[in-house]
């Protein structure tokens, strides 16, 4: 068996992984000439990291990110709203990771290389069509020089081609660019002096204006400093149009932009974010976008995975390890079922409506909802905070949120 991966980026990578290790064999695609170490911080929660780790990954993820110990949610002037611990400082069989997406990236692509052989991954290749016939899936890819337009048959296609998938538009075609919220993403890191234990993520304010710290890198030549990312999110329009740029992970931001809405707002004890950021140099912009779920993701012996089938906003750390985690399910299935076109169905009832659920749980702000409960009914503060939203409550948003995504330490701990 053959299967053609359209798009090399994590999800793609963690399919072809994945397809390899129960003897499916497969090509990825990719539309960038070079793939290079871009981006900055992403979170991969623990049960992206069990399905990483039975990859044999955990060793390189070791020395690539960090380990992240607590996660602490706090109001706009630092007050604690809510913490607790995270991965296996939290009892959970499996860490969570803070990590470079670039760093995660190479950790994937290395791994495919090694694995599966250097012309595993063929870049400069982006995929224009496909047509399915007498059981078997010819797509065409333009090469990157416009030159040459190649045909590569398989036994199946998986879309991992992103928010702007080829394969998705060719099933929707009328379904139109992402939805903006009106919201800005900012997103830098900067090396910088060590909080607390080097381990500790905070995100503080609210879904109107919210700032994002952690650690995802330690240089064992600078014990007490960190590579730091932050990300800085503010609402710029009420999103009844389209964003002011096309989305864009590697857009580089504007100073101008970002500083009018951190200014006078965070006080925080820790840091002063206009400084970590002034000390990022270049850092990125990209508008808060996403789709809506759909019907279906599996055509006969095509599907989607990763973004291409459910752009998701980057809050409560589930994008990359959604794609993880629908990469695993897809090769369990192909092992399981009788065919192809069974395996897709199955993957797809599986994975599908999990997935639209984080969708649409994260438009209301996900676990991060539990600052905005405090900043509505406390915006100037608060003196007991179980006064303004009761443990209960807060435990109901977080912990509830956690259920639902499947990453509970019950769920993650689970025997298969």
């Amino acid at each position: 068996m053959k299967i053609l991966i359209a798009g090399g980026g994590i999800g793609g990578l963690a399919a072809a992984l994945s397809l390899h290790q129960v003897g499916v064999g497969c090509t990825v695609f990719e539309q960038v000439g070079e793939l290079r170490e871009l981006g900055v911080g992403i979170n991969t929660l623990p049960h992206a990291i069990k399905e990483l780790a039975a990859l044999g990954l955990l060793p390189a993820l070791d020395r690539a990110g960090i380990r992240t110990r607590e996660l602490v949610y706090a109001n706009h002037i630092g007050q604690v709203v809510w913490r607790e611990l995270r991965g296996t400082d939290a009892g959970f069989d499996a860490p969570q990771f803070s990590i470079h997406r670039g760093k995660l990236h190479t950790v994937l692509l290395d791994a495919v290389c090694g694995r599966l052989g250097a012309d595993a991954v063929r870049t400069g290749s982006r995929l224009s069509s496909f047509v399915e016939r007498d059981g078997r899936v010819i797509a065409r890819f333009v090469q990157r020089d416009g030159a040459a337009t190649i045909e590569v048959e398989g036994d199946a296609l998986i879309g991992a081609d992103g928010i702007h998938s080829a394969v998705r538009a060719a099933f929707y075609p009328a379904e139109g660019p992402p939805v903006w919220n009106g919201m800005m993403l900012w997103r830098g890191a900067a090396d910088w002096p060590q909080y607390i234990d080097g381990r500790t993520m905070v995100i503080a304010g609210g879904m109107g204006r919210k700032f994002v710290f952690y650690p995802i890198h330690a240089d064992p030549a600078s014990p007490d400093t960190r590579l730091t990312n932050w990300a800085v999110m503010a609402r710029i329009s009420d999103g009844a149009g389209a964003p002011p740029r096309r989305e864009d992970w590697n857009r580089t931001g504007d100073w101008s932009e970002i500083e009018p809405f951190m200014r006078n707002r965070f006080r925080l004890d820790f840091v002063d974010p206009l400084a970590l950021i002034r000390a990022s140099g270049v850092f990125y912009e990209y508008p808060m976008c996403d789709r809506d779920p759909l019907p279906r993701w599996s055509f006969g012996r095509v599907t989607l995975l990763g973004d291409a089938a459910h752009p998701m906003y980057p809050v409560g750390s589930n994008g990359a390890s959604q794609a993880v985690l629908d990469a695993r399910s897809l090769a369990r299935w192909l092992t399981e079922s009788a065919s192809v076109v069974e395996a897709f169905a199955a993957y797809d009832a599986e994975r599908r409506p999990v997935t639209a659920e984080i969708v649409l749980n994260n438009r209301k702000g996900g676990p991060e909802r539990v600052i905005d409960v405090l900043e509505e009914r406390a915006p100037d503060g608060f003196t007991d905070v179980d006064a303004v939203a009761s443990y209960a409550e807060r435990e109901a948003i977080v912990r509830g949120y956690a259920s639902m995504a499947g990453f509970t330490r019950e769920q993650v701990n689970r025997k298969l």
